[in-house]
């Protein structure tokens, strides 16, 4: 299964903050954030928000909301 598309990354450089500054303020490692902006890692739903709360941007803003329809049986 592919990981969700976001946008941390231009939002991170929009406002000239390293990897590191973002971890620090969502307190996570930089390696949790280089994951996050080269598709290898999900967050959870509480990073989710904390970081759509962080760049007060919506979820759908941050995180490409074109997923596959889930297949009932």
């Amino acid at each position: 299964m592919e990981n969700m598309k976001n946008r941390i990354k231009v939002l991170r450089a929009e406002r000239n903050w390293t990897q590191a500054d973002l971890a620090d303020a969502l307190e996570v490692s930089r390696q949790t954030i280089n994951a996050l902006e080269t598709g290898k890692y999900d967050p959870s739903l509480p990073l989710a928000f904390r970081i759509s709360q962080l760049f007060q941007t919506p979820l759908e803003g941050i995180f490409d909301p074109e997923l596959e329809p889930v297949k009932l049986p």
